[in-house]
């Protein structure tokens, strides 16, 4: 048993779906969330700078001592920085345990991908479905404009700005008819009812973040490092830049007010 926090970090607050579901499936954990916010986003960065960045970011998570690290950025999950090598704590991005969802639910292996620009330019989603399904069929689709909608609370599933977005984003998904979509930021499931409605029930929406914290949850029982405490967990939040804007807003993805949960660091201090 191991009572140490699990660490999680995103460039903003599209994390917090992936700390959502940590948080139902290990109501007992406890949880240190780290939101770059003042640089968000990091989708259209340069390779190096992303690198820069997540070092920074894991170095934060672990001078709190996490026993585990999520990396609940699809942009950093597939742009992965050199420190992870020499990293001493399991980690998970959130692009392997999608893509593996994502070749176990499809039937055609049709399979389109929403991500950040930087994440589709690294092909990295494309290597790894390949390792599996040799002759799928990828739809790629980089999608700039989906983090600043959801970060500024265009998330309703009636939203007119972002329904004619997704719209053009959706087109060549459907065009090709794919039949599972993978949500390779962790922004994106906030408007996966808007995604869902626009392309149809019969197509599968993998969210990354749910399926990263799906994998923490099997690693940790696994090797014996979930926690032995039977009291609720606790959870803090870190951002980078001010807490109000982002207490806001997390409580639109929480259900609840983290305000005094919440602190402001100076990332570059790492």
């Amino acid at each position: 048993m191991d009572n140490r926090p699990i660490g999680i970090f995103d460039s903003g607050i599209g994390g917090l779906t992936a700390f959502k579901k940590v948080r139902q499936l290990m109501p007992n954990e406890n949880i240190i969330y780290f939101g770059d916010t003042s640089r968000v986003p990091y989708g259209g960065r340069s390779s190096d700078t992303i690198k820069q960045y997540a070092a920074q970011d894991i170095r934060f998570l672990l001078s709190h001592q996490v026993k585990m690290i999520v990396i609940a950025c699809g942009t950093v999950s597939a742009n992965l920085p050199p420190i992870l090598q020499q990293l001493s704590v399991p980690y998970t991005g959130v692009l392997q345990p999608a893509v593996e969802a994502a070749c176990r639910a499809t039937k055609t292996r049709r399979i389109g991908i929403l991500a950040t620009a930087a994440t589709i330019r690294s092909c990295a989603y494309e290597k790894a479905i390949f390792e599996i399904l040799p002759d799928a069929m990828l739809v790629p689709k980089a999608c700039p404009m989906f983090v600043p909608l959801v970060e500024n609370g265009y998330i309703q599933k009636d939203c007119t700005v972002t329904r004619m977005i997704a719209e053009e984003y959706l087109t060549p998904l459907k065009e090709a008819e794919v039949d599972t979509i993978i949500l390779g930021c962790t922004h994106y499931p906030v408007i996966k009812e808007l995604i869902g409605d626009l392309v149809g029930p019969d197509v599968t929406l993998i969210d990354s973040g749910k399926e990263a914290a799906r994998c923490t949850q099997s690693y940790l029982e696994e090797k014996g490092l979930r926690t032995h405490r039977t009291e609720p967990g606790a959870s803090h939040f870190f951002v980078s830049d001010t807490v109000d804007s982002f207490a806001a807003t997390a409580r639109i993805f929480l259900g609840r007010d983290i305000g005094r949960d919440a602190s402001h660091i100076d990332i570059n201090q790492y």
